[in-house]
């Protein structure tokens, strides 16, 4: 019972001890709950590893009267880690590339995480406004859906890409660990269209979305200085580790590559904000 970091030791703590594991998250601020998949990090905060367990819990067990009481920065950050799935899920499958279980992705798993994102646009402000009033709505109840659940099982049936590399590079810099895991991987994916030259018209419209439902997207919106290129370097060169999904992308990853999607992704927020303040 708990949050992201409880879930995940509930689940690596069930499987070493050969016993199944029920979970009964409190907030919606990421996909762990369904997931068979469990984060590992050193004392410093900085990502290590990602633990298989052997089987995913048997039970994912959600009260969305406590969801909605708890503060809405966590939601909006499951909003953030959700809104990655459809993205990478695509990725995977245009490179055949393997998902989190060892195989690939089937029709299923790319269609519920096309159908997380497409919840989280037509959804996502409404259920924002329930969770700031502490009622449950229909607009929660399928946020909350998405959070948990479609983008649980899409990002484990489908794979990961470029969005969760970069919040893995990301949290080398100690200036980002008071930021959570959605908020991270929604610049993350920022900086994945960059690199992978998305549609112009796609990228503005995940920009649209974070910018309506208060996701970072700047540099600056994370707690780093984007005119610091030596720190950037740090994150963008553990974000191209030889295990990271990143290379998932088509073409070859590099950090001098990544470097740049990030400066680009974060010079588009900073010129939007600008625009938008005027």
């Amino acid at each position: 019972m708990g949050g992201g970091k409880a879930v995940d030791t509930a689940k690596i703590t069930a499987d070493r001890a050969g016993i199944p594991v029920l979970i009964v998250p409190t907030i919606a601020s990421t996909d762990a709950p369904c997931s068979g998949c469990a984060v590992i990090y050193t004392e410093e905060g900085v990502f290590q590893t990602v633990s298989y367990q052997r089987m995913n819990p048997q039970v994912v067990l959600v009260d969305t009267e406590v969801i909605a009481a708890a503060p809405t920065r966590f939601l909006v950050a499951g909003m953030g880690d959700a809104l990655a799935t459809w993205f990478e899920a695509r990725s995977c499958e245009r490179t055949q590339s393997a998902n989190e279980c060892g195989g690939y992705s089937t029709l299923t798993g790319l269609t519920l995480a096309r159908l997380c994102y497409d919840t989280l646009l037509r959804y996502g402000p409404d259920a924002k406004r329930a969770n700031q009033r502490k009622i449950v709505t229909p607009a929660l109840n399928h946020i909350v859906e998405a959070n948990i659940l479609l983008s649980g099982i899409g990002f484990e049936s489908s794979g990961l890409a470029a969005a969760h590399s970069v919040h893995n590079g990301l949290t080398a810099l100690e200036e980002t660990h008071s930021y959570y895991h959605g908020e991270k991987v929604a610049f993350g994916l920022l900086t994945g269209l960059h690199l992978t030259d998305a549609p112009p018209e796609e990228i503005a419209g995940v920009y649209d979305f974070c910018e309506g439902i208060g996701l970072p997207t700047t540099l600056s919106g994370i707690g780093v200085d984007a005119a610091d290129r030596e720190r950037l370097a740090r994150a963008a060169q553990k974000a191209c580790a030889p295990q990271e999904g990143i290379h998932h992308e088509a073409g070859a990853m590099t950090p001098e590559k990544v470097l740049s999607a990030m400066i680009a992704a974060d010079a588009m927020g900073c010129d939007r904000e600008a625009r938008h303040g005027a």
